[in-house]
């Protein structure tokens, strides 16, 4: 269930733009996202130990794992590229609770808890990602398209459309071998995952060895943004 908050009031559209002596920032809406389960808990012994803390992380993924499927039926059915799919670490606030249907629709539970929030990960590493992004953008350097399309086979695969990740790994591995002729050594399993794929599914054999060949391509591009 979705439920959009603090919506601003739409102003009617003008033909031309309107002066401003101060550029001061815009109220923007947030979004609820709801996902709830189908059944009924029995008890509330039952409901407590389902929302208890041991098993929590495992209930967040669950429930990312079918706000993104909503969210990639959105991108397709309407031909948007826009909406990505979503991470904990990018929620304002998690929380895992159960109550009532129409009272947890508008936000209410009969108990729930708050999650700490996850902030993204600073580490820094020995990729200096802040010095690449500073001379990606004065020009000092160019990203490779193999950057672009393995993260789109990573996102795909994580999210559980294998599919598409196969041919997306296809076509990254050949963007790929343009700049390390090297790295052809999973041109067979990315080439027989991507042939899978047009006809269906994947197996679990074939989604493993795609998964391995995608984690060995962004060593390789992990390789040359250190040098090797």
């Amino acid at each position: 269930m979705l439920t959009t908050l603090g919506a601003p009031r739409r102003r009617l559209l003008a033909r031309r733009g309107r002066r401003v002596g101060e550029a001061r920032p815009e109220p923007v809406p947030t979004s609820r996202a709801s996902v709830v389960r189908p059944e009924p808990f029995v008890s509330r012994a039952e409901a407590d130990a389902w929302a208890g803390r041991d098993r929590e992380d495992e209930r967040v993924e669950e429930a990312l794992s079918i706000l993104n499927r909503a969210l990639h039926a959105h991108r397709v059915s309407a031909y948007s590229p826009h909406p990505a799919d979503l991470s904990r670490e990018a929620a304002l606030v998690v929380r895992l609770g159960y109550g009532d249907g129409e009272a947890v629709a508008a936000g209410l539970h009969a108990a729930a808890r708050e999650l700490p929030r996850r902030a993204p990960g600073a580490k820094r590493s020995m990729e200096a990602p802040e010095e690449r992004f500073a001379a990606i953008l004065a020009g000092r350097e160019a990203a490779w398209p193999a950057e672009e399309l393995l993260l789109r086979a990573r996102t795909d695969l994580d999210a559980g459309r294998e599919r598409e990740a196969a041919l997306g790994a296809r076509v990254a591995l050949e963007a790929l071998l343009a700049e390390r002729p090297d790295a052809g050594a999973d041109r067979g399993a990315v080439a027989a995952a991507a042939n899978a794929a047009l006809r269906g599914a994947l197996d679990d054999d074939t989604r493993e060895r795609l998964d391995a060949a995608i984690r060995r391509m962004e060593a390789a591009v992990r390789r040359r943004r250190l040098g090797g």
